[in-house]
């Protein structure tokens, strides 16, 4: 049941509770890590392709100080300026490419960074003879090669990015200015300084947008995933454990997956994650641990989460099949002469779950109640089971599927009751084999059923829909789970970012 709501919900927790922070040593990170997230080359490609997008913000968003400065120049004596109001205009960004460089981090070239800074320069000049002073507009044509080489490092329990390795080389920057008086002169005169003044303040803050867009981008991305992992006071703390990992095939990052609940929080101890339990082949990887879904169903089930009421023609239609059992005479008369039947089933213990190669195993006691008709003189089945359930979960076609592959159901209690009196039956293990029966072929299918459209619902409402999810396999193994994928850029994410950043 629940372990597939854990499964997809984690589903976009990496893009990139417990109070221990960053730790130094990823391997003693380990036991601490609820969830890991495997980013490979050719995801890297894929975010790569919308990296210019996000470069071009940082050019547009930049905003480029006034700057004041004078100038001793042979025969004009003292020259005096400033540079104000500018601005970037027709920007286009050329071809980028990147590299993953094992145990350093991230190497980006962007190439063929054209664009035009449009302001006013406001110059003075003169000697002893004469004072002169004005104020044009002026363009200057660019042409720029980015270079950045991003580190990933662990702060405040997130993900952060160090741009500060940025470097422009420029290819082309021509200064015009304009007026009705432009003397070449003037114009070889301000070319060499001017042009160097420009490079130094365009370079600067270029660079500094690019390391604020860079976090404020790793924020947003693991915000999203955060409250992509809440529900109402249900949450998941997805701080790391460590500083992401960085190899020549991949980024990987490691994750508390801590369930808050409340005031509560769960604790993940002893936790069996290591690198080679995940391959290289797909684009993206998640690893989840046990311990990340047994606190999230017992939240769940404390937030009142597993209940289900049947009722009216729809409780009659699943009764409508072949059991071995007889079906007592009460319980037909409760379906087919009542006039509005209702079963309400409910679990009364904490679920647990266990994962091994052949799926999760649930365990869980469930109570049922079936009311017949609004009188309380009519009589009611109360009933209470031991359920075990082997369960697979897969998802496709933006739905999730849950395959129960076995069952097995322990009748607890069964009472046929009538105004808080229990009623004496003929043979009281006839009727318990038909509560174990109806619950194993009708109750367990019919709560995969509504488990799985609700939980599709869930995530549809949390946004899963609008990624572009390829293929994607659930692999149950020995206490944990891997989900493994192909996947493009959710474009509505970009969108949504570049919104924020330029508010």
């Amino acid at each position: 049941m629940a372990p597939s709501v854990c499964v997809f919900l984690c589903v976009v927790v990496c893009v990139l509770g417990a109070s221990h922070g960053c730790l130094q040593d990823p391997a003693s990170a380990y036991t601490l890590t609820g969830a890991v997230c495997r980013l490979t080359y050719p995801a890297a490609v894929v975010l790569n392709e919308k990296t210019t997008k996000v470069i071009e913000a940082a050019f547009q968003h930049a905003r480029y100080p006034s700057v004041k400065g004078e100038k001793s120049l042979l025969l004009v004596g003292k020259v005096m300026y400033g540079l104000h109001n500018l601005e970037i205009h027709n920007l286009t960004i050329g071809r980028s490419a990147f590299e993953l460089r094992a145990g350093e981090g991230i190497t980006m070239e962007i190439s063929n960074v054209s664009a035009v800074f449009r302001g006013t320069i406001e110059y003075g000049y003169g000697s002893w003879l004469v004072v002169l002073s004005q104020t044009l507009d002026f363009d200057i044509e660019s042409q720029i090669d980015l270079g950045i080489k991003p580190k990933l490092y662990c702060a405040n329990d997130k993900v952060a990015a160090d741009t500060s390795d940025c470097y422009l080389s420029f290819h082309k920057l021509r200064l015009h200015l304009q007026g009705d008086k432009e003397p070449n002169w003037l114009k070889k005169l301000f070319t060499d300084f001017i042009t160097f003044t420009v490079k130094l303040l365009i370079k600067s803050q270029v660079c500094k947008e690019i390391n604020k867009v860079a976090n404020i981008l790793a924020d947003f991305i693991q915000d999203t995933a955060g409250q992509f992992l809440s529900d109402g006071d249900i949450s998941v703390d997805i701080g790391v454990t460590a500083a992401p990992v960085i190899t020549a095939n991949y980024v990987e990052s490691y994750h508390k997956g801590v369930t808050n609940y409340h005031n509560s929080s769960a604790l993940i101890i002893d936790s069996v994650f290591h690198p080679s339990q995940l391959t290289e082949n797909r684009m993206l990887y998640f690893w989840l641990s046990d311990q990340i879904f047994n606190p999230m169903i017992a939240a769940a089930h404390k937030d009142g989460r597993f209940q289900l009421s049947i009722s009216g023609a729809e409780l009659t239609e699943l009764f409508n099949r072949s059991l071995c059992s007889v079906t007592p005479e009460f319980i037909q008369q409760c379906l087919w002469d009542s006039d509005s039947p209702e079963l309400r089933l409910w679990t009364s213990s904490v679920p647990f779950l266990n994962t091994s190669t052949l799926g999760s195993t649930v365990w869980v006691e469930t109570s049922g109640q079936l009311t017949c008709g609004r009188s309380q003189s009519i009589p009611t089945l109360f009933f209470q089971t031991r359920v075990v359930v082997d369960v697979t979960a897969s998802y496709s076609e933006k739905q999730l599927f849950l395959q129960r592959n076995s069952s097995q159901i322990f009748v607890i209690r069964a009472d046929l009751t009538s105004q808080n009196q229990t009623l004496i039956h003929e043979d009281e293990s006839e009727d318990e084999e038909f509560v174990r029966e109806a619950v194993e072929k009708i109750g367990v299918p019919k709560v995969l059923s509504v488990l799985q459209t609700e939980i599709t619902r869930l995530l549809d409402k949390q946004g899963t829909k609008l990624f572009d999810i390829i293929h994607p396999e659930v692999i149950p193994r020995d206490g944990f789970t891997v989900i493994q994928m192909d996947f493009g850029f959710p474009h509505h994410l970009l969108v949504d970012f570049l919104k924020k950043t330029l508010q």
